[in-house]
């Protein structure tokens, strides 16, 4: 079983490894992206990125200090740090849930591509969605082409994939042409009388099922319809073969 996830915009940079430089599969497509970036003026990474001012400045900061030499890496998993990453809650791990984590876990990227949990990389903020013209296309989807795809294809063999990945990073995947089994985990709470998928719970609900496969080393479809954190229940009716729904 491969679990794939999102990165996060918000990052924590207080957890710094040093004299480790970046070990990343994609290193050599990460470096190009780095030199169209280094490109961008401020005032072109606000427009392209839709950032504030403030995040303009640092982003183009990262890009210019951005080197394949830096030895001043962070380990990927712990530098995400938004409402997914606070689910998976890396904190609780212990040896046996890192390797599990190490061996099956895959978080998507937009500058790295394809990340294991303890790869080292440096800080950035590269949407998967943001239109960054390069010499493949006009996108990031049209950059990577069939890379990604390819790669988790050949990681997978006959496993079935556990997508917890938001639309904008699965789709560099291309997930209908993937060969083996692909499960969605879907989070819906009522609200107003209604299920809806409401944004901020789903991506923590991702990261306690991320948590919840990880500590459990579940290899099953079935195990992981007994998912029951924070009052969510998986629901036989609302889900399908492909998307596994679960309500509170």
């Amino acid at each position: 079983m491969k679990i794939i996830i999102s990165p996060a915009k918000k990052l924590d940079t207080s957890l710094k490894v040093e004299n480790r430089k970046m070990n990343t599969l994609f290193l050599g497509e990460s470096t190009k992206l780095i030199k169209v970036l280094k490109g961008k003026n401020i005032a072109e990474l606000k427009d392209l990125m839709g950032l504030s001012d403030n995040l303009a400045q640092l982003n183009w900061q990262r890009f210019q200090d951005w080197d394949i030499s830096n030895s001043n890496t962070y380990i990927a998993i712990e530098l995400f740090n938004g409402a997914v990453y606070e689910g998976i809650n890396t904190k609780d791990f212990n040896k046996s849930d890192n390797d599990f984590a190490q061996n099956n876990l895959r978080i998507l990227s937009g500058l790295y591509g394809i990340l294991k949990p303890n790869d080292l990389i440096l800080p950035y903020r590269l949407e998967m969605g943001t239109k960054l013209k390069t010499i493949n296309g006009n996108n990031l989807y049209r950059f990577w082409q069939d890379k990604l795809h390819q790669n988790i294809g050949e990681e997978l063999e006959n496993e079935v994939l556990i997508n917890l990945a938001s639309n904008e990073y699965s789709k560099v995947l291309k997930l209908n042409k993937i060969k083996s089994e692909v499960i969605t985990p879907v989070f819906k709470d009522y609200k107003n009388g209604k299920l809806k998928v409401i944004s901020f719970f789903a991506k923590r609900a991702r990261g306690e099922m991320c948590n919840f496969i990880i500590k459990n080393k579940i290899n099953n479809i079935e195990a992981i319809k007994q998912f029951n954190r924070n009052n969510y229940n998986f629901s036989e009716g609302e889900s399908t073969a492909n998307n596994l729904v679960f309500i509170r």
